[in-house]
């Protein structure tokens, strides 16, 4: 049996984003083997979905030599000793990393650039040196997958293509059938969520800003807050600043979970002022569901919605405008409300069906 890798910062991303890729590549005869950091769903994607974990020892926020070599002679350690016939490398350590190896060990491979990330929000010299590597890597991929024509633009204007064939996708589509429509909740309270890892540049801080805002201009909205604490990221937010927000009562943190529907369902609209995105995958699941999104008008985020009809744009890193965007939602008809979200799952239905992405990569790995 042929085997096929998936790679990528966080098992948590390949179990919960790459589940319907994975089962679609054993369904082709494949042995899929997953390459990423341990954590709580690496053990899932072995007993839920049958693939083979192999434990990544990297740490995301590392930028030190040692750590990355380390992680880095993993990976290609692990190439060497399976053999795979392809690799599909997602998040950008890995693209890097992935693509390095896959290189060495003339293993063909398809890099997911699914946002730009922090080398490009940031501008020192070690992510200037990371911005060139990650040219020559892709120079050397069998196949690139975008998910926003923004990022596709900065990446050929910095000649970091070639000639490598790319593809533009839709994020990573979203299952249709799995995030079903629902009617925003009528009479109750507006309730706002944000799903996100906990980081500064998805926007968390000014989420919270914002929730203050509103709280102090006496505003009855709820205002919820999911996603996993401890992220190895320089943006990480940490846990006592989470524990102030709810202790100065200006929000509800829920805690991380592999099952988003029940919060969606209990809110009337999704809230994203992230700093940059691919194509951000909570945006399509609670479209799908029928709820709009307030997002920032930024590469990505703004793609997720239709601006003034499944959603609106607010300035980056502002949390008085993201605050003027959900007071401006609280004060639109109940009907305008419930009409925006009807308009976010037929868009969803239209262009962003799962099956295209998934198509995608078996189409990828055939040529």
């Amino acid at each position: 049996m042929q085997t096929v890798f998936l790679t990528s910062n966080t098992s948590w991303y390949l179990y919960n984003f790459r589940n319907s890729t994975i089962r679609a590549l054993q369904g082709q005869g494949y042995k899929v083997v997953c390459l990423s950091p341990q954590d709580d769903f690496s053990q899932r994607l072995e007993d839920e979905l049958g693939a083979e974990h192999v434990a990544l020892p990297m740490v995301g926020k590392s930028t030190g030599l040692v750590q990355e070599l380390r992680s880095l002679l993993f990976i290609w350690q692990s190439f060497r000793r399976y053999k795979p016939v392809f690799v599909f490398n997602f998040t950008i350590k890995l693209n890097l990393y992935g693509g390095l190896a896959c290189t060495v060990v003339r293993v063909p491979f398809a890099n997911n650039i699914s946002g730009l990330g922090t080398a490009f929000i940031h501008d020192t010299w070690l992510f200037r040196r990371v911005r060139q590597v990650y040219g020559w890597v892709n120079r050397r991929a069998r196949h690139l997958f975008f998910q926003n024509e923004e990022d596709l633009a900065v990446f050929r204007d910095a000649g970091l293509l070639g000639n490598t064939p790319m593809t533009l996708l839709p994020g990573s589509g979203v299952d249709l059938e799995h995030f079903v429509f629902q009617p925003l909740p009528i009479g109750k309270t507006i309730t706002f969520v944000m799903i996100a890892r906990l980081l500064g540049d998805k926007g968390v801080r000014e989420y919270a800003g914002a929730c203050r805002l509103l709280k102090e201009r006496g505003v009855a909205a709820r205002c919820l807050l999911v996603g996993p604490l401890g992220v190895s990221n320089h943006s990480a937010v940490s846990e006592a600043e989470v524990a102030g927000w709810q202790g100065d009562g200006i929000l509800e943190y829920r805690g991380a979970t592999d099952d988003v529907r029940p919060v969606i369902a209990e809110s009337h609209v999704l809230v994203l002022p992230s700093y940059r995105e691919g194509m951000p995958r909570t945006v399509l699941e609670a479209a799908a569901m029928g709820r709009p999104a307030i997002v920032t008008d930024v590469p990505g985020c703004r793609q997720a919605i239709d601006a003034g009809k499944t959603g609106w744009l607010c300035e980056a890193r502002s949390a008085e405008s993201l605050a003027e965007q959900m007071l401006k939602f609280i004060a639109m008809r109940e009907e305008d409300r419930q009409q925006a979200g009807v308009a976010a799952r037929a868009r969803m239905e239209a262009s962003f069906s799962e099956e295209r992405v998934v198509q995608a990569y078996l189409d990828c790995l055939a040529g």
